[in-house]
């Protein structure tokens, strides 16, 4: 499964030209075959950007949630095991988000992201980059 960091979801979505053309065709092709997730974290992240008025979005966020899951995406759920693996990340940023979001791809998944800490995390996560 491919899991999409917050940034690459909104990237992917809005036809960002951020993300970069290998990446697209991996999202794109893991959407079709229904195996393109995102943490539930990512809606609250994305709200979050809205409420601040550093994202404007055409469809109110529920509206839009619904959407995505309704074309195929799917969403990892916040439960306690996610939350002690992300509280337990060695050597990782405080980012309480992207703590969820990396233990969230920790089960056998590839998160796409281009958050440089972490793509540079030594930490045992697949990841590929979102900018290439």
């Amino acid at each position: 499964m491919i899991v999409l960091d917050t940034h690459v979801l909104v990237w992917l979505r809005l036809g960002s030209e951020r993300l970069g053309p290998r990446a697209r065709q991996v999202a794109e092709e893991a959407w079709r075959a229904g195996d393109a997730a995102v943490s539930a974290i990512s809606f609250w992240e994305i709200a979050m950007l809205q409420e601040s008025g550093r994202l404007t979005l055409r469809h109110d966020l529920d509206s839009w949630r619904d959407t995505l899951l309704d074309e195929g995406l799917l969403e990892i759920p916040v439960d306690g095991r996610c939350g002690i693996r992300a509280a337990c990340l060695a050597d990782f940023h405080g980012d309480p988000a992207d703590r969820i979001i990396v233990a969230a791809s920790l089960e056998g998944h590839r998160l796409l992201t281009s958050d440089r800490r972490i793509l540079d995390w030594q930490g045992p996560l697949v990841r590929l980059n979102a900018r290439v």
